[in-house]
């Protein structure tokens, strides 16, 4: 089992950027492939970006390919998600999640899920 505590939400203008992490628990981080989902008000969680147990493989929703990069370092067991030029439609809340399996981009395929940190782009 792994705990998920995701931190670096804020407030940033259109255009900026901003980093977030999620720190797992456990000492089988490297076994688990995570991921990067959000949630708008009023809509359903969506998928950002996903990254393989080694990390080289990453996988990208159309609507962050080139802005976001998802990256994860094992020796700390934490996933970072990397966000530039944002825009106001990238604000909501960002979960983390983890799975035992391969990549998945539905959120019923993942086991763990972080509380969320709230991120919001101004125009």
């Amino acid at each position: 089992q792994v705990q998920l505590v995701e931190s670096g939400g804020g407030l940033v203008q259109a255009g900026g950027s901003l980093s977030l992490s999620c720190a797992a628990s456990g000492r089988t981080f490297s076994t688990y492939v995570m991921a990067w989902f959000r949630q708008a008000p009023g809509k359903e969680r969506e998928f950002v970006a996903a990254i393989t147990r080694s990390g080289g493989g990453t996988y990208y929703a159309d609507s962050v390919k080139g802005r976001f990069t998802i990256s994860r370092d094992n020796a700390k067991n934490t996933v970072y998600a990397q966000m530039k030029s944002l825009k106001p439609e990238d604000t909501a809340v960002y979960y983390c999640a983890a799975r035992a399996n391969a990549v998945a981009v539905t959120t019923t395929a993942y086991d763990y899920w972080g509380q969320g940190t709230q991120v919001t782009v101004s125009s």
